[in-house]
Formats: C-alpha cells, structure tokens, sequence
C-alpha cells in the first residue's frame, strides 16, 4: 500500500511532504483508538529482540535517527509504530530556521536524500514544554544536541550545556551532534583538542546533574563517516578516556561517490542507501578499538533485516533509520524486525544480543 502512497508523495516537495507526515502523526498519537490500532499491528514483541544498553531496556533494536521528529513533537507516534526507541532533534538553545530552501531533495535512482536543513528547530524550552504535555511512551527517548549557528566554536560548549540542563529531566540519553555537515565549522569540534575540551566540559555537566537529581543519563557522541581511519581511531581514544557512554555512527557524508541522480550535485549531506557500506565499516573500525566496552548504535543506509543485521553483527548493539522509512515506508520497524528473527533463526542465535560483534568474535 505504502508503494502507491509513495508515488504521490514524491511528486511534493519533500519538506512539504515531511510536514503533512508529521501533522499525520500528530492526529494519530491524539486519537487513542487509532494509535492504539497501529501499535497492535506495528509492534514486533519478541524477547530475542530485547536488549539491555546504556543502562536502559529496549524492546527490540531498531530506532528512529534524529533529524525527523526536530521538534520533539511526535515521538509517541513512533512508539506506535513499533520503534524500540526514538531521538529526537538535533535540538539548540534558541530556536532557529535553518538554511534556505529548497533544502532537502530526493534521490530515488541511489535510494538516497540529500539535506542542507541547518538544525532547523523551535528550541529547547519549547521542546520542554512539549515534553511535559506529552504522554510518556514506553521506550527509551533520546535527545540530539547541537549549536546554534552563530554561536562560535569556542563557545560551543555552553550551548550543548545549556541543552543538556534544560531538557536533563526528559531525555533517556543524549548525543553529542558535532558531525553534521550543514552547520558551518561544526565538524572542526572533531578535532581531538576541541572534542577534548567539549567532551570534558559536557561529561562534568552531566555528573554534576546526575548528583543532583540521582538520574545518570548516558552521553554519546555522533561522529562523521568521513573521517580517516587515524582521525577516527584519535577521536574514539579520546572519548574513550573521557568515559563516554556511546558512539552514534554515522551521521551524513559529503560524498558522492557512485551516485546516479540529477540532484547528486546538491549541497548538503547524503543519507541512504550509498551509506550503508561505509557506515558498517566504521562500526566495525570502531568495535575494534573499543573492544566492544561502549555501546555503539548503527545509522546510515538501513533499509532491510540485512542491513541491520550486518551493522549488528560488526558491533553495534542498536540501530536507526531515516531514510529507509522515507523509502519503504511506516511499517519499516516492524518489517525490519520480522527480518532481525528470520536472520537469528537462519544462524540459530536465541538473541540479537549474541549477534553483536559476531564478525569480530568469528575472526
């Protein structure tokens, strides 16, 4: 059904199209009959796909990246369809609109988009407050931080600080976005002097808020795919010593290697399927420098089962998808996670937690 639908929505404007969606599952999450009726029809409940992570239960592995709920508006919507967790965001201490458009654009011929948005989003007060209007969905949520766009690089921490305060009571994790490509200068924070300076100042916040309220919320990092292999292994062995929590990989490329469309020349990063390849070689690259002793939660170019489960079995232990959805449509979670099973039983694994890292343990 999803294929039909698809071809009229791709005659819109994807941003216009993006918004009807969200306004689709804001009338679906406001209606308890009807989101009732997608969770019994969009949720996979099987124990093997449970797992314990960031000192947190997740009902199954397959999550909702960051960058499609910006405004933490509707992720009881996508507990409904059977995400075993969500991130919202990329949220920054004052609202701002974003880039220019036109500024995301499609690519069917590569199962691809392209996105300039620029952390377009309403702030963090305004996310509070819909995080205290809105019910409660039983799966962890994770808020994305980033910075505003004039806020210069050394003065960086104080807005990922000011994130982290604010919203400190409401997130189940958060991530650390200094590895989008459409903030100028944002990526230059991945140099090992400035993430160490960013890292140590942010990890000291969370445990100082965590003495305060006796809730420890894990901090991640979201890393770029388009580091070389030593300014990745520097990067990892920094967060390392700093006692990160979690590495999120990846966010977008500036790559446009292979692609077929008219629109490869856009601006922005690109996401989908060209990432899938290079996105599960840096889990891999990252699993082997961490020998597996901080979660790793794979993102980029997760279409199918497959996909996921290859990004599993090189090390992470949670996955996410964006672009997949765009493509395949909203029953995207359950249908990976009806694939997850099918591929564990192919290999006779009683849990996806057996699965992570296998390649590693095989080798």
């Amino acid at each position: 059904m999803y294929s039909s639908l698809r071809k009229i929505l791709f005659q819109i404007n994807p941003e216009t199209a993006h918004e009807w969606t969200i306004r689709s599952l804001n009338i679906m999450q406001s209606n308890s009959v009807l989101k009732n009726w997608f969770q019994k029809k969009m949720t996979v409940t099987d124990s093997r796909l449970s797992t314990e992570c960031l000192g947190l239960h997740f009902p199954n592995p397959v999550g909702l990246a960051a960058g499609f709920d910006k405004h933490a508006g509707v992720y009881p919507a996508f507990a409904a369809l059977g995400f075993g967790f969500v991130e919202v965001g990329t949220l920054t201490p004052r609202p701002q609109p974003g880039n220019p458009s036109p500024r995301l654009f499609r690519l069917p011929p590569d199962q691809a988009l392209i996105n300039r948005m620029g952390f377009n989003n309403h702030g963090v007060e305004q996310a509070k407050q819909t995080f205290e209007h809105l019910p409660r969905p039983p799966i962890p949520i994770g808020i994305n931080l980033g910075k505003n766009k004039d806020t210069p690089n050394e003065q960086a921490s104080r807005d990922y600080l000011t994130g982290l305060k604010t919203l400190y009571g409401y997130g189940d994790y958060f991530v650390i976005n200094i590895s989008s490509p459409n903030t100028k200068g944002l990526r230059d924070l991945q140099q090992v002097d400035a993430l160490g300076r960013l890292l140590t100042d942010i990890l000291a916040r969370r445990n100082e808020l965590a003495d305060q309220t006796g809730k420890h919320r894990p901090v991640l990092l979201k890393i770029a795919p388009d580091l070389s292999p030593e300014s990745l292994s520097d990067i990892i062995k920094t967060a390392l010593h700093l006692e990160i929590d979690g590495v999120i990989a990846t966010n977008t490329t500036l790559s446009r290697e292979g692609l077929q469309s008219a629109r490869q020349n856009e601006a922005g990063g690109l996401s989908g399927r060209p990432l899938t390849r290079r996105s599960t070689e840096l889990i891999r690259q990252i699993y082997a420098i961490t020998g597996g002793k901080i979660p790793i939660i794979g993102v980029g170019g997760i279409f199918t089962g497959k996909d996921a489960y290859d990004k599993i079995r090189a090390g992470a232990n949670l996955i996410q998808v964006y672009t997949g959805m765009i493509y395949r449509g909203p029953s995207i979670a359950r249908l990976i996670n009806e694939e997850l099973l099918q591929l564990l039983e192919q290999d006779q694994l009683s849990s996806i937690r057996e699965a992570v890292g296998l390649d590693h343990h095989k080798n």
